[in-house]
């Protein structure tokens, strides 16, 4: 039986899941909740109109900074500077980019209003960050997430324009391995971040590199 969250600020053990993942259902996306939840190696993903849904998938996609991949077809990207990339200078345009673009086999989007309202709370805590890419003027990709200790979890991102969000992806991630970052959590798989040289480990060692870096 799945956990039904009522208003203690509490989670269920991250490795006390259902066969997909689901830690529990309820509660709300307060901005201590979430928190916790990010630093318990849970994050939430659900439907519009559905209950909240927590999630500790396994495995889980990651990307240490250090084995990030850059294509030969993006390298000319960079060394003429196509793209000029910002961060935290347009949140609220990032997220509803996000939420409003096409994904294959999605119908409607998780980005609630509700998500986005919380979100956009963490973000002027300084807890969220994003990353603006811009063509002269014009916003053509981007990406958010979550930063806690010397981790980010990233959330979502989105591309108007051919490889904007890689570029945008590349910049930030190199930006953070400056700045000390160990670990970015992609949460779940997909052949785009594998390109960029993300990889697959277990929840076990998930959660173990959470307790040592998190």
């Amino acid at each position: 039986m799945i956990p039904y969250l009522g208003d203690e600020l509490h989670f269920p053990s991250a490795e006390t899941t259902t066969p997909r993942g689901i830690v529990a259902i309820g509660g709300d996306l307060s901005p201590d909740r979430l928190m916790l939840a990010y630093k318990s190696g849970i994050f939430p993903w659900y439907n519009e109109h559905d209950p909240i849904i927590w999630w500790s998938l396994d495995p889980r996609m990651v990307l240490y900074p250090h084995k990030l991949k850059v294509s030969k077809s993006m390298r000319p990207l960079f060394n003429k500077q196509a793209f000029r990339v910002t961060y935290n200078e347009a949140f609220s345009r990032v997220i509803r980019e996000c939420r409003a673009a096409y994904r294959e086999g999605q119908f409607g989007t998780w980005i609630t209003d509700d998500m986005v309202e919380a979100y956009t709370k963490l973000h002027k805590l300084g807890h969220v960050q994003s990353v603006e890419v811009w063509d002269k003027e014009e916003l053509v990709g981007g990406l958010y997430g979550v930063k806690f200790g010397n981790m980010f979890s990233g959330e979502s991102m989105f591309s108007h324009k051919s490889n904007a969000s890689k570029y945008g992806f590349i910049s930030f991630v190199r930006k953070l391995s400056k700045e000390g970052l160990m670990l970015i959590d992609c949460q779940q798989e997909s052949e785009h971040l594998r390109s960029l040289g993300a990889e697959c480990v277990s929840r076990k060692e998930y959660l173990r590199l959470l307790k040592k870096w998190g």
